[in-house]
């Protein structure tokens, strides 16, 4: 039981939401040595209590600077673990990458999914399928 994957998008995720949560699929898999990653519900069940390291990479398109913040989620059974990003950069972006990385104790079927929340601006970002979610067991 040596789990271990990397998901990217099947293809851009266009229009996200203003407001709320958005949960994200990454439905291609380019690994996943234990079958733990769902590409259906984009959710990893750990298969053994351990530490996990998570590693998410959000490529945006068409960043809206009205936009308050951008807050990517990585959202387990114990806890959700988050950053803000605000792109006030004066005018809108064609793009940015949001990554960010998580050492995470995780019990046997204990579970983790990705989200990204955008608050104010409209709904205009995407997120590209050059975007990546992955996953090893570290003990």
């Amino acid at each position: 039981l040596q789990p271990a994957f990397l998901a990217h998008p099947s293809s851009t995720i266009t229009n996200i939401s203003t407001g709320a949560n958005n949960g994200l699929v990454f439905g291609t898999e380019r690994f996943d040595n234990n079958a733990d990653y769902n590409t259906s519900t984009g959710v990893f069940t750990a298969p053994v209590t351990g530490k996990y390291m998570f590693n998410v990479s959000f490529y945006l398109i068409n960043i809206d600077s009205a936009v308050n913040y951008y807050e990517p989620r990585l959202d387990t059974s114990n806890r959700g673990y988050y950053v803000n990003f605000d792109p006030d950069f004066g005018q809108d972006n064609s793009y940015f990458t949001i990554t960010f990385a998580q050492l995470v104790d995780m019990d046997a079927n204990d579970t983790a999914s990705i989200n990204i929340h955008q608050d104010g601006g409209s709904s205009q970002t995407d997120i590209s399928s050059n975007s990546y979610f992955s996953m090893y067991l570290v003990c």
